[in-house]
């Protein structure tokens, strides 16, 4: 080998090693970023694990309760005074505690909503009237916590919700085997409440349910009819590039625009009612048709031209084309994109909010026009309340959101590695 020859094979030997290093270093570089960005989502699911788990378990505390018929109507269960048959009780399981003071922080250890829970009893069984019965009942907030560990018994007293007299009452009940906790169904069937340890998301989960319906029903078929319009039958002019590239720019455009635009349109002038699933479906439909004409587009183009060109050729009209043959075979893509833009507007809270959705509701909403709130929005409210109990109750009602959205996404991904067509 010539010595021009050699010098050139060595200068192209350095420069093989130099780009097999940069290539070692990118390779290192993409394998840090995914680590950090486990690391981080590890982080964050673990904390919103940690905080929110003890949320589906409750606390209850046995009480010998004694159905006076004197302080229940037996002809009108409701109007019973039950919170007088909690107080006596109470009273009667502690007879040494006499004093004001000491009674109103034995009454704490159990909910106020327990006398709810004793009135729809003797609802159910009218026969309970006159008897005495062991009864279950929900403990308070402070108590729940203390039991679950969530708020620590070994500090001095002036730093606890409980006094040192009250933990010798819960105490002296957990050794009776008058404490227990079981699987908090409250929180999944139950409405919002005032008190931490009887708020739960069922009405939250009711109200995403008639907003998300109403949101697939009404832009599912107006967003794949304009896409199939747009991108098969539509001729190329300056309107329909104008009404392209505005359907591209309000697939980026924030949140909260389409929610001032549903204020205006669905309540200032149609005057529909506010804080109802209606108006929030309409609002979703707006912001999720942009998503579900660009997912069902690219779908649609996917198709190869030559099965346009096989229909048209054994006859078939431009209709037939398009509904017999390229819309089924575009569908997997199609419903992907569906069912990720109906996970955006699972996950929205800004829209919502700008509609009135974060009323206070107390029942659960059984049709589109009654009042109701979304699960984002309630785990909004519950962030801003400052009772400690509904910090658990907004990280398990993360924890329910984030199932569904890991839930749809999932789905869309199975349908598109399921159905996918490889041309």
């Amino acid at each position: 080998m010539t010595g021009a020859g050699w010098q050139v094979s060595k200068h192209s030997a350095r420069r093989l090693k130099k780009r097999y290093r940069r290539e070692r270093w990118l390779k290192a570089l993409g394998v840090l970023a995914i680590t950090v960005a486990l690391g981080v989502l590890v982080l964050l699911l673990g904390s919103v694990i940690a905080r929110g788990y003890p949320a589906f378990v409750k606390t209850e505390i046995a009480l010998e309760v004694n159905f006076k018929a004197e302080l229940i109507d037996p002809g009108q269960p409701g109007g019973g005074r039950y919170g007088r048959i909690i107080r006596n009780a109470l009273f009667a399981a502690f007879p040494d505690v006499r004093e004001r003071a000491e009674r109103r922080r034995l009454l704490k250890l159990i909910s106020r909503g327990a006398r709810f829970e004793l009135r729809r009893m003797v609802e159910s069984d009218p026969e309970l009237v006159g008897t005495v019965k062991k009864v279950w009942l929900t403990a308070s907030s402070d108590v729940d916590m203390l039991t679950k560990g969530s708020l620590p018994r070994d500090v001095p007293q002036d730093e606890r919700r409980l006094s040192d007299r009250q933990l010798t009452w819960l105490d002296s009940l957990d050794a009776a085997e008058n404490v227990r906790t079981r699987f908090n169904w409250q929180f999944f069937f139950g409405s919002d409440s005032r008190e931490p340890e009887l708020a739960g998301i069922g009405g939250a989960l009711a109200g995403s349910f008639w907003t998300l319906a109403i949101t697939l029903i009404l832009a599912f078929p107006l967003g794949v009819g304009a896409a199939i319009y747009l991108q098969e039958f539509a001729p190329k002019n300056r309107l329909t590039d104008f009404i392209e590239v505005n359907i591209n720019n309000l697939a980026a455009v924030p949140s909260i625009v389409f929610g001032l635009l549903g204020l205006a349109i669905f309540i200032q002038l149609f005057e529909l009612p506010r804080s109802t699933a209606i108006v929030g479906g309409l609002t979703l439909m707006l912001m999720t048709l942009p998503t579900i004409i660009i997912a069902t587009r690219a779908a649609l183009a996917a198709v190869p031209p030559s099965i346009r060109e096989a229909a048209h050729g054994v006859g078939a009209s431009p209709l037939q084309v398009v509904t017999h043959h390229v819309l089924p075979l575009a569908m997997p893509g199609i419903m992907t994109g569906t069912i990720i833009g109906m996970a955006r507007a699972l996950g929205e809270t800004a829209p919502l909010l700008m509609i009135g959705m974060v009323a206070f509701i107390v029942d659960i909403p059984a049709a589109p026009f009654d009042s109701a709130t979304a699960l984002p929005v309630q785990i909004f409210l519950w962030a801003d309340s400052p009772e400690r109990g509904f910090t658990e109750k907004m990280s398990a009602a993360i924890i329910v959101l984030l199932a569904f959205l890991i839930i749809m996404n999932a789905l869309a991904v199975y349908l598109r590695r399921r159905f996918e067509i490889r041309w």
